[in-house]
């Protein structure tokens, strides 16, 4: 795997061990392999595709790399395919800023799809418990009132954007086309 991610594989694991529900519910699952693979949106990506990666659900809850090819034969009785559907690059930002998450499409076996389903949806990183134990409890609080401060400001400048942008003389004419 690429060293991206695999330091992407490290934090999820990271996270999947925060939470002992996460790791039930994949532990159910264990030697179930999950295959993502990215799809650019229509039109130019102007950008490579991440390559795909497969994963070995762990006895513990946890994920593994599976080095070599993905397996062609998913979606299979005991596995997963997702595909993620990346948004063209201008838009981005705007769902950075929104939190929305890009489409993604499950194919195989239906209670791992389920349980991968409500993962997605639950899990969270707990950012403030991991920077309390670099900086302390009171600091790591100050910093993330301080970032969901700098976030919400993001988020209002990029909807005021959005309002001017659609109030511009000739955006009516330009949309209804």
């Amino acid at each position: 795997m690429p060293p991206v991610l695999d330091r992407a594989l490290l934090w999820l694991n990271h996270v999947l061990a925060a939470e002992p529900a996460a790791t039930a519910r994949l532990a159910a699952h264990a030697g179930r392999k999950v295959t993502v693979q990215w799809q650019g949106p229509a039109g130019p990506w102007p950008l490579p595709l991440p390559p795909d990666v497969v994963l070995r659900i762990t006895p513990a809850g946890l994920c593994e790399s599976v080095e070599g090819e993905p397996d062609t034969a998913l979606p299979s009785a005991t596995g997963l395919r997702v595909t993620v559907v990346l948004p063209a690059p201008h838009q981005l930002p705007g769902l950075w800023l929104t939190g929305k998450r890009p489409p993604v499409n499950v194919e195989g076996d239906a209670q791992f799809a389920a349980d991968v389903a409500w993962l997605a949806e639950n899990l969270r990183w707990d950012v403030e418990h991991d920077l309390s134990r670099f900086v302390g409890d009171a600091a790591a609080h100050e910093l993330m009132r301080f970032g969901a401060a700098l976030r919400d400001g993001l988020r209002g400048a990029a909807r005021g954007a959005g309002d001017l942008w659609s109030q511009r003389p000739g955006a009516r004419a330009a949309t209804s086309r």
